[in-house]
């Protein structure tokens, strides 16, 4: 569901030429969880600006059901992103002066998605937080946010959720919980999922994990 094609992206530093992807192709199955490690400046990050469509290839195709990224506008892809891709982010980016609640209904209105109070209240349910919905984030613990974010990430139903380290700012216990409530939540959905990690053992949660080396994904 998820097709990156003959893909190029560079970045100027000062006069010097630095090459992040020369050639990429890579497939992802729809419903399916792939993992992508890598040293830090692989280009890890880079490579979910690009799925999600925030930067743009050099050169080079990117297809989400079957939809090309390559001839649309700026606000095409825009419309398209938030309709389409959830995110988790590793720093939480939560609004914060929007509570719970209202920091979960955020894409489903700008998406006008019906009924998104319920929607949201059942997704914060799901992750255990029915007693925080009017909770701002600096009222939160870390874990509580990042299912904060999990159940924002969710509220369009996507087709894809990227997340870039989403258990990195948190403890290892806490750390396993909200994995464990994200895997839960995107196989109960059928949703398909692109995560970054540094740590092995959350890569071996997924169905495949790939390390990026050199602008080339090898798989593990």
């Amino acid at each position: 569901m998820l097709e990156i094609k003959s893909l190029k992206k560079s970045y100027m530093q000062g006069s010097h030429e630095v090459k992040i992807y020369e050639n990429l192709d890579f497939h992802v199955k729809k419903a399916s969880q792939i993992a992508i490690m890598g040293k830090s400046g692989s280009g890890k990050s880079t490579l979910l600006s690009l799925v999600s469509g925030i930067i743009k290839a050099d050169q080079g195709d990117i297809l989400l059901d079957d939809v090309s990224y390559k001839n649309m506008s700026e606000s095409e892809i825009n419309d398209f992103r938030a309709s389409n891709i959830g995110f988790v982010f590793q720093n939480f980016h939560l609004v914060s002066y929007l509570n719970a609640l209202e920091n979960v209904m955020l894409p489903a209105k700008v998406c006008g998605i019906s009924n998104p109070k319920e929607k949201a209240i059942e997704l914060l349910k799901s992750v255990g937080l029915e007693h925080r919905l009017d909770h701002l984030p600096s009222q939160l613990s870390g874990g509580e946010k990042q299912r904060v974010a999990i159940a924002r990430a969710l509220i369009h139903n996507p087709k894809l959720i990227l997340a870039d380290e989403p258990s990195g700012n948190l403890d290892e216990e806490t750390g396993i919980a909200v994995m464990d409530k994200l895997f839960e939540l995107i196989k109960k959905n059928n949703t398909t999922l692109v995560l970054v990690t540094h740590s092995k053992e959350v890569a071996a949660r997924c169905e495949e994990t790939y390390e990026l080396v050199a602008g080339n994904l090898n798989k593990c």
